[in-house]
């Protein structure tokens, strides 16, 4: 897939505090000097943002050898991260957005359309951030087959 130039590259990354899965705040400028992937999905437990979750899971160890961080982001609370972490045993962080600020500040909160209903909802995409705290490649509108190469791939 070719990735189009986003206006969020050679940006500094948003900062921000969130809960985290296992209740903590989790400020995501304390991970400076480390590469961040930050993927926003839309809901813990449906089908992509599970096959998602399990392939950033099940290839966790190739982007540990490239000392990365992932982080994934959705609105849900931290029980249902708590709970989707447990169920497909997720070996990453997930943060809870009740509210919606980072979704916006990302600029993944979107009007979307199914069967001709229009609704918001997160649309699923991915931050590289690097060491300097700058955003060096953005995915939007992923395809969850295969992205996880997209992204290892970039690294």
């Amino acid at each position: 897939m070719a990735v189009l130039v986003d206006s969020f590259v050679g940006n500094k990354a948003h900062d921000f505090t969130l809960i985290a899965d296992d209740g903590s705040y989790f400020e995501l400028s304390r991970l400076k000097g480390k590469k961040i992937i930050l993927y926003f999905y839309p809901k813990d437990d449906t089908s992509g943002c599970t096959a998602q979750a399990c392939a950033f899971r099940d290839h966790k160890p190739e982007f540990d050898s490239k000392d990365v961080y992932i982080i994934g982001v959705s609105k849900d609370d931290t029980k249902r991260h708590q709970n989707f972490k447990k169920k497909y045993d997720l070996n990453f962080t997930l943060l809870s957005d009740i509210n919606g600020k980072v979704c916006e500040a990302y600029d993944v909160w979107k009007e979307k359309s199914m069967y001709g209903r229009k609704y918001f909802g997160i649309e699923r995409s991915t931050f590289y951030i690097d060491e300097t705290f700058t955003i060096r490649q953005v995915w939007r509108k992923v395809k969850v087959p295969g992205h996880y190469l997209e992204v290892l791939g970039t690294l």
